[in-house]
């Protein structure tokens, strides 16, 4: 079993309501988000992949289309724009077979979070589209 990992960055700006540090928190601010998705799998045993990293830049792009240079507190369905929900944002728009965590992280404030996700039994996946964890 080999685990398979792509990062990805995306700047954004938002808003949050909370009572601590809640003064810079409130007024709309921006950040360098990085994150990282990782998947797990057998190698095929011809092309000797887990999965090919193109396809999955290409679904990673399409998930960060919808975060980067965005006001996250108008991402429909992203809730709170806290690291948690930004974790469970990409975990439920990624669409890959065997899914098993997925990390977002801001390097400037050292803190980050990362969502692990139940791993399904894996061989080798393929190229096409599937619901995660099929």
């Amino acid at each position: 079993m080999h685990e398979l990992s792509q990062r990805f960055m995306f700047e954004a700006a938002h808003t949050l309501q909370r009572a601590f540090e809640a003064e810079g928190s409130r007024r709309i601010h921006g950040h360098t988000y990085f994150a990282e998705v990782t998947i797990v799998g057998v190698p095929d045993r011809i092309t000797g992949m887990v999965m090919d990293l193109a396809v999955l830049r290409e679904r990673i792009d399409e998930v960060r289309a919808t975060l980067d240079h965005q006001m996250l507190d108008d991402v429909a369905e992203l809730g709170a724009p806290t690291l948690e929900n930004l974790c469970s944002y990409i975990a439920d728009r990624l669409t890959c077979a065997n899914l098993t965590s997925v990390r977002v992280w801001r390097e400037g404030a050292g803190d980050g979070c990362r969502l692990p996700i139940a791993k399904a039994e894996a061989g080798p996946l393929s190229s096409t589209r599937s619901p995660r964890g099929a």
